[in-house]
């Protein structure tokens, strides 16, 4: 059915259309609508489903153009407030078209129209910018035969076979960043006649809403930064630091818990100690492979190893402790059921290629590879874990040009924005919301005990999506909603 924005867009392309005949040069983006969506949505639920036609270098308007998926969800209110909530996903490269399948459960819905964007670049995007070649390399390398010696030389030839096949389509890679993003999203806005709107982002998307907050504030009402990441930080020079601080804080709580330190006592300095040890002398583990049945060999070390908290959600936060003394009792039963994943055939490396180009072009350029260097070899627990998700070899085969110092800068702004952060989240550590709040000066910060990235989707204990709902519908006061209060630090599983 088709909602008020949509009848906005309607009207918008009919005047855009007779601008456009008079200046027949101008690009002008429209808003279409499709009967096809990327995913079957359920027939209770009221929405419009179309493609915003973008510029890929909007220098050009003869150059180019993007098709970006939208969903209009309408409110099941009968009375919804008139500034809708536009939401996007993290990433970089994640679709925000899989959450089309599951808005019976947001409760924003309740009291607005909600607003799925699909970042360029990214699953559903035309054209999306996949690369299988490096998908292949990822699955290639965690094989228990392959020589780590060759693992630079493995990604550096995925990267530059990517990089030549989508650029022999035609695609400027240039223009895969979370400037443009923004810029896209303001266009969606005018084009739908939006008066008002919020912003709902997690994880990488809260960049794209700081550069929103600072080029684009004037019809931003009010944003909810899930998981943020300042754009002022450089990722890679302090990854393994974050993830150890968050490793050291949920041991230290299992320590000063009297059942989980009677249970496994002392566990911190153990692990730590076992960790550097296998970063020697690595832990043999023998798993079947599903494939043939036989025997195969992985060797495991401290950085390794380490995925015990890595891969870990909110959900089995409490059984972190138990899982390391397992390890630390050489019961490798749960290590094994880890590894039987790396031998499924990998994917068609969704997204990667707009991962690849935001990061060459807005973190790597502003890192400095001494930190990363000196990063990779500090910690003896994980010895050889590369802090930077790119290597810069990497990047410089991608071949993107570098974004402006701005977009390396901190935002100020008095927009009113919730910080939401969860206590062990070593890929946003809490401490990168508290620097925000210093530069937004009508923000408040939610830290949610016990739990780890992207609190808005655990989906098993929906508190935080009851947060950000309260603030959207009272961005002038801090949310306190009773659910909050009741959370507590983890109740630890010791047998």
């Amino acid at each position: 059915m088709k909602s008020n924005i949509y009848l906005f867009a309607l009207i918008y392309i009919l005047v855009s259309c007779k601008t456009t005949q008079k200046r027949a040069k101008e690009f002008v983006p429209t808003f279409k609508v499709s009967k096809k969506t990327t995913h079957k949505i359920s027939d209770r639920q009221d929405y419009t489903f179309g493609y915003l036609e973008v510029l890929e270098n909007r220098d050009k308007p003869n150059g180019n153009r993007i098709k970006l998926p939208i969903y209009i969800f309408k409110s099941r209110s009968k009375n919804p407030k008139p500034d809708p909530i536009l939401y996007t996903v993290g990433g970089p490269g994640y679709t925000s078209m899989r959450a089309s399948k599951y808005m019976e459960y947001y409760k924003y819905l309740d009291d607005r129209d909600l607003i799925l964007f699909e970042q360029r670049g990214t699953q559903f995007a035309k054209p999306s910018l996949n690369c299988p070649e490096w998908a292949k390399a990822i699955y290639e390398s965690n094989l228990p035969n392959f020589d780590s010696k060759k693992t630079d030389s493995l990604f550096e030839k995925a990267a530059k076979d990517c990089n030549e096949r989508l650029r022999k389509k035609g695609i400027d890679l240039n223009h895969y960043t979370t400037n443009q993003i923004a810029a896209d999203i303001n266009d969606l806005v005018n084009v739908l006649g939006i008066k008002d709107y919020n912003l709902l982002t997690m994880s990488y998307s809260t960049k794209i809403g700081q550069v929103l907050i600072r080029d684009y504030p004037d019809k931003i009402r009010s944003v909810v930064m899930d998981s943020p990441l300042p754009l002022e930080v450089n990722y890679d020079e302090e990854s393994v630091k974050n993830l150890l601080e968050s490793v050291d804080k949920l041991l230290t709580d299992c320590e000063t818990d009297t059942d989980c330190n009677n249970a496994f006592p002392n566990t911190k300095k153990r692990f730590y100690k076992y960790l550097e040890e296998k970063s020697t002398n690595p832990l043999v583990v023998e798993v079947e492979n599903p494939k043939n049945g036989k025997l195969e060999t992985f060797y495991l070390k401290g950085k390794d190893l380490i995925n015990v908290f890595t891969s870990a959600s909110t959900g089995s936060v409490p059984n972190i402790p138990f899982e390391i003394n397992k390890i630390l009792k050489n019961d490798l039963s749960s290590v094994k059921t880890q590894l039987q994943y790396l031998f499924e055939e990998p994917g068609g490396g969704i997204g990667n290629g707009m991962r690849l180009s935001v990061w060459c072009a807005e973190e790597n350029p502003f890192n400095s590879q001494e930190k990363i260097a000196i990063e990779a070899k500090k910690y003896p627990e994980v010895k050889g874990l590369s802090p930077a998700v790119f290597d810069n070899e990497v990047c410089e085969i991608w071949s993107v040009k570098k974004v402006s110092e701005i977009e390396n800068k901190a935002v100020r702004s008095d927009i009113p924005v919730l910080l939401i952060s969860g206590e062990y989240d070593n890929e946003t550590p809490v401490k990168w919301a508290e620097s925000m709040a210093n530069n937004l000066t009508n923000s408040y910060n939610l830290i949610f005990k016990g739990w780890k990235h992207g609190p808005t989707t655990y989906w098993s204990n929906p508190c935080a999506m009851q947060a950000a709902h309260d603030f959207f519908n009272n961005p002038t006061i801090k949310p306190n909603p009773e659910c909050f209060t009741e959370i507590k630090s983890p109740e630890f599983k010791t047998e």
